[in-house]
């Protein structure tokens, strides 16, 4: 299993950052924070929660001046990068919300080096109208990382972050930010592009679903990058995303010879197959998916779909042979009982077994 995303935060790093700030201010007292840092509690706090304990701790050895810590952790910031730094963020999160004309400023800033994805979206939520204007010029940046920041900060949905209720009703203020962004010579920058628009279609489909044919074929990046927007879309078996993208009704299509073992051990593999028979020359087109309908803690039933493959087939007949892991993992906690696989060919279900997950 792979290490715990808080494990990031060692005494290492935090050493690290500590003899770095004392070079740009003298006062600091390096033992006296990485004391502050790993205390009595340190153990029991998740990733978020060390983040924000770590922008504590600094704002308790810091000048209580904002603008002075601010312009102590702006030459700090330039020599460390990752998702793990910020924490730099996260101080003008929690100290200079009522000083905007600084913060934001810094937050640019920061984002070069650690994103401040999760920080702007605070600003939204109490100057809505201010924050996008800003977040419009930053989309017109020349550094591909703050332009990034200005798609990926108002995310209506973005993960580990405070939602965005305002967006998730009326996405028209994030679309201005997309359109300008759409054909950004970045990748990067059109894979959050593809991101955002994934999350609005969650709460307006029908918004995603016109822009997507609006955009299609113009060129190649934009294509991928409504491809990857639709992709929540896809995997409902919403018919206008799926006929977007030339995945028509599988009628010629026969599914035999359908097996799935029927139990599985917690931390084992769930193996299955199955046939795909064209009636006509060829397959065609097709979009190859299974769902598992997993046990929840009340005992209910939830599905989550995952894709097998994707292409245009030629032969007329194709046999698949697939597994799904059952091993322990941190975003999905599983539950005894029966479930359900259920397999898919351009988001119409084909057949199903049940299979019993045991412990």
């Amino acid at each position: 299993m792979p290490e715990p995303l808080k494990n990031l935060y060692s005494k290492q790093l935090i050493e690290n950052i500590s003899a770095e700030i004392s070079k740009n201010y003298s006062a600091f007292n390096q033992q006296d924070f990485v004391e502050s840092v790993f205390d009595k509690h340190w153990k029991g706090k998740e990733l978020k929660q060390r983040m924000r304990h770590i922008a504590e701790c600094l704002h308790q050895h810091l000048p209580a001046d904002y603008k002075e810590t601010i312009d102590i952790l702006r030459p700090v910031s330039e020599r460390f990068s990752g998702f793990e730094y910020m924490f730099f963020q996260d101080y003008v999160e929690c100290y200079g919300l009522d000083d905007f004309e600084t913060s934001i400023p810094a937050l640019e800033h920061f984002t070069k080096y650690s994103s401040s994805e999760f920080a702007v979206r605070t600003f939204i939520v109490l100057q809505e109208k201010r924050m996008m204007k800003q977040m419009l010029r930053w989309a017109k940046s020349d550094n591909h990382h703050v332009r990034r920041l200005a798609s990926e900060g108002c995310r209506p949905r973005l993960p580990w972050a405070i939602a965005l209720p305002v967006f998730k009703k009326n996405p028209l203020p994030v679309l201005t930010i997309l359109k300008t962004l759409k054909n950004d010579e970045s990748e990067y920058v059109r894979r959050s592009v593809a991101n955002n628009l994934n999350d609005i279609s969650k709460d307006n489909p029908d918004i995603v679903l016109d822009l997507a044919q609006q955009w299609l074929g113009r060129n190649k990046n934009t294509d991928r990058l409504i491809k990857h927007a639709c992709r929540s879309l896809l995997k409902q078996g919403n018919q206008q995303a799926l006929s977007l993208f030339d995945f028509t009704e599988p009628g010629h299509i026969k599914l035999s010879r359908f097996a799935v073992q029927p139990s599985v051990n917690f931390g084992e593999r769930l193996l299955f197959s199955f046939l795909l028979t064209s009636r006509e020359a060829q397959l065609g087109k097709c979009r190859i998916e299974f769902a598992i309908d997993f046990v929840k803690a009340n005992g209910k039933q939830s599905r989550k779909v995952f894709k097998i493959s994707e292409a245009e087939y030629t032969e007329k007949e194709k046999y698949v042979t697939k597994y799904f892991s059952f091993k322990k993992i941190s975003t999905r906690k599983y539950y005894a009982g029966e479930h359900q696989l259920t397999i898919i060919v351009n988001g119409v279900d084909q057949t199903h077994k049940p299979f019993d997950l045991i412990f």
